[in-house]
């Protein structure tokens, strides 16, 4: 390091090479970014979940006296502890810990957690045993990490979630010499309230919270959140609407926005992503072929893929607006007399005991025909060709025989089915209580002939060894022609982020971090492919119907005008980028820096302060865009500057951001119905964003 200045960074989170959720997303795609920046002097703490450990963990001891000395003592005390390196891009190092090799220890830790900050842990929530065994263990490796390194370097420790904030509170608490930074992804009251049916964001300033946690019996994991938040040296979280709540429930208003992105190489198919497009979707249409046996009367080159994904929360991720909408869709479509089919596929994990029987027989059904008809095929190429040979043109008569003709028809027959399309393709234990099936039943959505709405519940992820739907999720979005995520309550979205980067349109929301990101990107997202809805000045009624308007003018589009803005939206990917988006969290370790030991700043010349003009960067709207009642209007009315701050979001995602740069990009559209890339203006003024 410059000038002897040294930096040790623990990123520290459960999810750490154990997929859980989100957050393992997030990590996952910022190590090899964090790695490239930090080097050896970076290392990830988790726990240790032996399903992904055997997959996922190359085991090892380090190199580092300080860190193998830390953990050689906690395994002298018996604490299982793996160390070793993550099999992924940037190869970063992991420390895991066994935590049933802890719960010798849980009394005592427990309460000495209630000594030092008086909260509570009731002996029947597990969850929260494991995030007290979880916090001590990882401050017990601060501390000796701390002893043995000596005084000279700076050591961060970035906790990730009230899992993992017993470890930072414990840090403070004992006052270890470590500069600390907590991420609430999302707010644990949050996900509560947002599930009761609740105008949550207009009144989120009412809320008592203490009593709000106490009725639903999370009020010692709320206070163990809270007290995170407050004892950081630096606290932050996702995006602007959740800073917003964090800032009412947590009672800290968040330092910094730390955007989740993407690690766009992965993904990204820069020549190929219309051509995957196209092969994705004939994997869809097979089996659309096969779910629609005996009723298939659909033209599949007017025909539309919409899907919903995500954690089964019926009104968070917003399946009860997308299900109205779909109705009222429907009826307008038929009013209209569109010839234009929507088969909308939910996808959200239930509670099943196996494959719909229909589902599967009319996958095996068409499964014969093809293979009946590739046989046939065949043999009609041979007789063609043999006929021709001799001089002759072979006749209707004798192209096909009679035991070929009697095959085709059994095929034909086997093809007959008298009952409706199936809505679910599985079936679901207690059916009848089912939010989503009841909500299909209620507005009568049931895969008629003249609707032009077609539903599918698929409730399981998606993979390639399923006898239904034998595709991978990032296959599947590939194939579809639109995401629609009309979350109520989104901290993030990685649904839409990852539709982004594939060039698929999707719509949002501006209670979604993502949909308040473009929204402060993007002068114009309809043209990029991003439709926001308003969730928050609009009535559900009027958001709902907005809603059914994105669609109807989707269905009206080209395929032309289609592909065109596919390529649009591909270009976004460089906006969701960690290679752009680590400097968020860049900015955050030096805040801390500048908080704890400020005295580091003016001796090492790549740290900087972070109190520095703010800004961001946003794409104009493009040149070629045909004006929109949508996209000429700001998609939710902006509070007037005498309103109450509390309504305003710019100072969460722009002014405390930490980005520097405010620039104008003049983009000339390229678009045409092949593959087009970002214009190379585009992409110089992009990369000049940086912390200053």
């Amino acid at each position: 390091m410059d000038n002897g200045l040294q930096l040790f960074t623990f990123e520290v989170a459960m999810e750490v090479a154990n997929k859980v959720g989100g957050i393992y997303t997030v990590l996952r795609t910022k190590a090899g970014v964090t790695v490239d920046e930090l080097g050896e002097d970076y290392c990830m703490v988790g726990i240790a979940n032996e399903k992904f450990v055997a997959m996922e963990v190359e085991k090892m001891e380090f190199a580092q006296p300080a860190l193998r000395g830390a953990v050689e003592e906690m395994r002298n005390q018996n604490f299982g502890v793996i160390s070793g390196r993550w099999l992924i891009e940037g190869y970063p190092k992991v420390i895991l810990f066994d935590l049933d090799t802890a719960y010798r220890e849980l009394t005592s830790w427990k309460w000495d957690f209630f000594d030092k900050t008086n909260i509570g842990i009731p002996d029947h929530d597990h969850e929260s045993h494991r995030a007290i065994l979880f916090g001590f263990l990882t401050v017990a490796l601060l501390g000796l990490f701390r002893e043995r390194c000596g005084p000279n370097p700076v050591v961060i420790s970035h906790f990730h979630e009230w899992l993992a904030g017993v470890g930072l509170v414990m840090t403070r608490a004992r006052q270890i010499d470590v500069s600390t930074i907590f991420t609430t992804h999302a707010t644990l009251l949050g996900r509560y309230l947002c599930a009761a049916n609740i105008d949550f964001y207009n009144n989120l300033d009412k809320f008592h919270v203490d009593k709000e946690a106490g009725d639903r019996q999370i009020y010692h994991r709320y206070c163990m959140e809270r007290a995170a938040a407050n004892a950081a040296h630096v606290f932050t979280t996702v995006s602007a609407i959740t800073a917003f709540e964090a800032h009412h429930l947590l009672k800290r208003r968040p330092d910094l926005i730390l955007p989740n992105g993407l690690n766009i190489k992965d993904t990204q198919c820069i020549h190929e992503f219309q051509n995957l497009h196209a092969v994705s979707k004939e994997k869809i249409h097979n089996f659309v072929r096969g779910h629609f046996y005996g009723h298939f009367d659909l033209d599949l080159d007017k025909t539309l893929y919409l899907f919903i994904a995500g954690r089964y929360e019926y009104t968070n991720k917003g399946a009860d607006v997308f299900i109205e909408a779909l109705a009222r869709l429907n009826h307008r479509m038929k009013l209209a007399g569109s010839d234009v089919t929507f088969v909308a596929f939910l996808i959200f994990p239930g509670a099943t005991n196996n494959f719909n029987i229909e589902s599967l027989k009319g996958q095996a059904v068409v499964r014969q025909l093809r293979e009946s008809v590739n046989v046939i095929k065949e043999t009609i190429a041979e007789k063609v060709f043999d006929k021709c040979l001799r001089g002759n043109l072979p006749t209707n008569d004798e192209l096909l025989s009679r035991d070929e003709i009697i095959t085709l028809k059994r095929c034909m027959y086997a093809n007959q089915c008298r009952t409706l399309p199936p809505i679910v393709t599985h079936n679901i234990l207690n059916d009848g209580e089912d939010p989503i099936l009841n909500q299909l039943r209620s507005v009568q959505l049931f895969n008629k002939k003249e609707d032009r709405v077609k539903v599918i519940f698929h409730p399981e992820f998606l993979n390639q060894t399923s006898p239904l739907l034998p595709m991978d999720y990032d296959d599947f979005v590939r194939g579809c022609h639109m995401g629609v995520f009309p979350s109520y309550y989104e901290p993030w979205g990685y649904t839409p982020a990852e539709c982004a980067v594939k060039g698929i349109p999707s719509i949002t929301t501006n209670l979604s971090g993502f949909g308040c990101f473009m929204e402060s990107h993007l002068n114009d997202p309809q043209a990029y492919g991003i439709y926001i809805m308003d969730r928050r000045f609009m009535s559900p009624d009027s958001s709902c119907n907005q809603l059914v308007d994105f669609l109807f003018s989707f269905s009206q589009m080209t395929r032309r005008e289609r592909i065109i803005q596919r390529n649009r939206t591909e270009r976004l990917s460089e906006l969701l980028d960690w290679g752009r988006l680590g400097m968020y969290y860049t900015n955050a370790r030096r805040l801390a820096i500048e908080r704890t030991h400020p005295e580091f700043l003016e001796r090492g010349p790549g740290f900087v302060s972070s109190h520095s003009p703010a800004g961001s960067v946003r794409l104009p709207r493009p040149y070629s865009a045909p004006g929109s009642p949508f996209g000429s209007r700001p998609t939710s009315p902006h509070p007037s500057e005498d309103d109450d701050d509390e309504r305003k979001f710019v100072p969460y995602d722009e002014a405390d951001s930490g980005l520097t740069l405010r620039s104008n990009i003049h983009s000339i559209d390229t678009e045409s119905t092949g593959n087009s890339e970002v214009n190379s203006n585009d992409l110089e003024s992009l990369s000049k964003l940086s912390v200053s």
